[in-house]
Parts: structure tokens; C-alpha cells; sequence
């Protein structure tokens, strides 16, 4: 059982990572000149996928299914969200570093979401790792291909790789002794410091390239 304070603790970080889903989706909607209803579609998709796939792995019923709070939740956030990039859009779509910076809270949030979920569910620690790469990452890869994008997830950016280390962090600190809370937080900003400072230096995987084979002559 997740005690009360914990349980509170993650639901604002849930929705903090759902508000910072929601934001990245319907910006990058609005500047494929989706209409109000497209945009909201994929701000809700982009909020709610990682963790519906992350559910359906584990054998769990899907959250905001089985809960009308996190219905609720979600689909009047992502509203909220949409008023937001609406008022503020000279802020929110027209500068890049908006999506950069909302796509990597949702990322940090969403990861210590879907970590501590399987961990709760009595799930190791690998799993749980796995599973927080999973709900943090899978949003941003069903919004891409919402919008006709290739997904970010597939690019050399470090991006996904920035939830793995999160989880990573995750783990050494839980190992420590520290706590729940302490583990989380030292997850989240992980993640985003990761994200960012990939961003701000270039940071990047290798990318497969074909190898040339000389014809023989």
C-alpha cells in the first residue's frame, strides 16, 4: 500500500507531467495547423499513451479507465492545457524551446510515474525501470505519428536514454536507503538535466550507418 503522503505527492507529479504532455502535443498541432479538436485529440494522446501502454504490459486494468478521478483528470487538464497554448501561443508555438522544455518534464514526470507504478505492483526493479522508460517516452511517440512526425524516440537525440538514466538514478539512490520521494526526485531532475544538457550541447547517439561494400572488379 502507497501511503497517503506518497500517494499525494505522486498524483501532483502526475499531473504536472500530464499538463507538460498535454502542452508539447497541442503545440505541436497547432503549428501543423490542426484544427481546435485535432489539437486537443493529440494533447490527450500525448498525455495518456505512455501510461495506457504501460498498463496493458503489466496486466493492469488502464488507468484512467478504471478510475474516474484520472478520467477527470486528464481529460479536463488537457483542456486546461489548451487554454494555455491558446492564450499564450506567441510564447508557446512560436519558440522552440517551449516543446523542449515542456516534452522534458513530461519525460522526467511520466518516468518516475511508471516506475514507481510497477514497483507498487510488486514488479523488480528492472521491470520497473523498463516500465518508466515506457510511460514516459510512448506519449511523445504516438504524438509524432499523430502529426506525421518521425517519432522523437527514434532520432539520435538523447531522449529516451534520459528516462533510462533517470530510472537508473533512481534505483542508486533508492539502494542508499533514500526514500521514496528523495528517489523520485532525484529521477526527475536526472532526466531533465540530461535531456537538457544534450540539447544544449549536442549530445547524441551513434547512428547506424550501411556499410559501402567495394564492387569487385
Amino acid at each position: 500500500m502507497v501511503a497517503p503522503a506518497e500517494e499525494t505527492f505522486l498524483y501532483i507529479v502526475e499531473m504536472i507531467g500530464a499538463f507538460a504532455a498535454a502542452i508539447s502535443g497541442i503545440r505541436l498541432a497547432a503549428l501543423k495547423r490542426f484544427d481546435w479538436f485535432g489539437a486537443y485529440i493529440v494533447g490527450l494522446v500525448t498525455a495518456l499513451g505512455g501510461g495506457t501502454l504501460r498498463d496493458m504490459m503489466l496486466g493492469n486494468p488502464v488507468f484512467w479507465v478504471a478510475s474516474l478521478r484520472m478520467f477527470l483528470s486528464y481529460f479536463i487538464g488537457t483542456a486546461i492545457s489548451m487554454v494555455i497554448v491558446v492564450v499564450f501561443s506567441s510564447v508557446l508555438v512560436r519558440r522552440e524551446k517551449a516543446l523542449l522544455v515542456f516534452d522534458a518534464i513530461g519525460l522526467a514526470m511520466f518516468t518516475v510515474i511508471g516506475l514507481e507504478k510497477a514497483l507498487t505492483d510488486g514488479r523488480p526493479m528492472g521491470i520497473a525501470i523498463a516500465m518508466g522508460l515506457v510511460t514516459g517516452a510512448f506519449g511523445g511517440v504516438l504524438r509524432d505519428i499523430l502529426i506525421n512526425e518521425e517519432p522523437l524516440i527514434f532520432r539520435k537525440d538523447i531522449y529516451a536514454m534520459a528516462s533510462l538514466l533517470g530510472g537508473v538514478a533512481y534505483w542508486g539512490i533508492a539502494c542508499m536507503g533514500g526514500s521514496a520521494e528523495l528517489s523520485a526526485l532525484g529521477c526527475m531532475a536526472s532526466c531533465i538535466t540530461i535531456r537538457m544538457f544534450a540539447l544544449k550541447y549536442g549530445w547524441a547517439l551513434p547512428i547506424f550507418r550501411p556499410v559501402k561494400h567495394q564492387k569487385e572488379e
